[in-house]
């Protein structure tokens, strides 16, 4: 049981370090484009809408691939001030509680509505309604669907992870 659990929580995290990496390398670009189009903007009198679109493009990569990511380094919103006082086994069964009855729930139908929000786009070739827009907007709704799965798989290792707490001996049981 333990190895299964490690064996399915490994790849995982495996995958959400490689996308979290990958997101955070797209901030310096981001950066760059905002430095880039603010200079344009207010030194130069000239606004470009491509410019615009390429920042919200840039801001949903950074992320929608660093959710997962973000939620295995335990790195989002918690109640720490109640959190920090209990034990390991008591920490794994609300993670475990909160992990089933909201987190997997909630990113599987935020994914199932992006994935049919992605194919409707993709399906008429849906582009910025800009004229000098960014084309293929469906591949900002498919990285939707990309972020929320990796953040649903991240709930799965979180789950093994819980689980192989519940598991261990007693002893280990010090906060």
């Amino acid at each position: 049981m333990r190895v299964f659990l490690d064996g399915l929580a490994r790849p995982i995290e495996r995958l959400n370090e490689i996308a979290g990496l990958a997101g955070a390398l797209v901030l310096p670009v981001l950066m760059l484009v905002i430095v880039g189009n603010v200079v344009l903007r207010y030194g130069f009198g000239l606004g470009l809408v491509e410019l615009e679109e390429l920042q919200w493009h840039l801001n949903a990569i950074t992320v929608m691939l660093c959710l997962g990511y973000a939620y295995r380094h335990d790195a989002h919103v918690r109640v720490d001030i109640l959190r920090d006082q209990w034990s390991k086994r008591r920490k794994a069964w609300v993670e475990i509680a909160g992990i089933l009855l909201l987190l997997l729930p909630f990113s599987f139908g935020i994914a199932w509505f992006a994935w049919g929000s992605f194919t409707y786009s993709w399906s008429i070739g849906e582009g910025s309604p800009m004229p000098s827009g960014l084309p293929a907007r469906y591949l900002v709704k498919l990285l939707l669907f990309i972020g929320i799965a990796l953040l649903f798989l991240q709930g799965v290792a979180s789950l093994a992870r819980a689980i192989l707490v519940l598991s261990a001996p007693r002893e280990t049981d010090r906060a």
